[in-house]
């Protein structure tokens, strides 16, 4: 029984240090509302869904093109979630006693680890199918209301449109945090140790790829044509002409 409470140890710190992190991104957001990628691009969905429905159809190809896209990646990873849980049920040992409960209270007395650190992957894997899933069906609705026209009072509004294809992205974002989480799960089942381990360096990459890079927007400078000068200053000194500076979208990495 000492393995089984090394192991359970062991899953419960790593468990204990993702949600942990995700508690201070939840806080840090509070603050900072763009501190997190996931989060810019919320506020871009947003913005897209409004230029695409204002154009009066001149964008319908770019809408249908960009949402075939998520949808063709969604469908991917949610058939690539269906083989992998093919693979951990492939590896799983056999149970034929007519017990299930019986039958896991028996390995752990022998020792037996293996059906403990499949389970805990195999659900991971059904939660990213599933939420893949319903990334892909998001995306098909937004589909036909980004382009739905007629009656006013039926049509839906930028910010329904915009609503639905941030729940479609949040479900893309938990099956790809599913994705991520399965790393040390599988690591698991060379030993406690080397899950706390990975659990850690997923953190910490997590924490690297979550963070959004600081937006600087350069502000539309102010100049004054030469026609504007004074005569007696136009004579003495020489005319430039300078052209006004445009708005400068600039990404600049975020300091620590």
């Amino acid at each position: 029984m000492t393995e089984l409470y090394i192991n359970l140890f062991a899953f419960a710190a790593s468990i204990t240090l993702v949600l942990a992190y995700h508690l201070y991104l939840h806080r840090r957001l509070r603050t900072d509302p763009t501190y997190t990628i996931q989060a810019v691009n919320t506020g871009a969905r947003a913005a897209w869904v409004r230029r695409v429905m204002d154009a009066d159809g001149e964008r319908d190809v770019l809408a249908v093109q960009t949402l075939r896209n998520s949808t063709m990646a969604a469908t991917f990873l949610a058939s690539t979630a269906i083989l992998l849980i093919m693979g951990v049920l492939n590896l799983m040992p056999k149970v034929t006693d007519a017990s299930l409960l019986h039958s896991l209270q028996e390995r752990a007395a022998d020792g037996d680890m293996a059906i403990f650190k499949l389970l805990p992957l195999l659900v991971d894997f059904f939660w990213a199918f599933f939420c893949f899933s319903l990334a892909v069906r998001l995306y098909n609705h937004v589909g036909y209301l980004i382009n739905a026209g007629g009656d006013p009072r039926l049509s839906p509004t930028p910010a329904f449109v915009a609503r639905l294809l941030n729940r479609g992205g949040r479900y893309y974002s938990l099956g790809m945090r599913a994705y991520y989480l399965s790393v040390p799960l599988v690591f698991w089942l060379f030993g406690p140790w080397y899950l706390v381990i990975s659990a850690c360096g997923v953190v910490a990459v997590l924490f690297h790829v979550d963070r959004a890079p600081a937006l600087a927007v350069a502000r539309e400078g102010e100049c004054r044509p030469a026609s504007a000068e004074p005569e007696s200053r136009a004579a003495d000194t020489q005319q430039v002409d300078v052209e006004p500076a445009r708005p400068n979208l600039a990404w600049a990495a975020r300091s620590s």
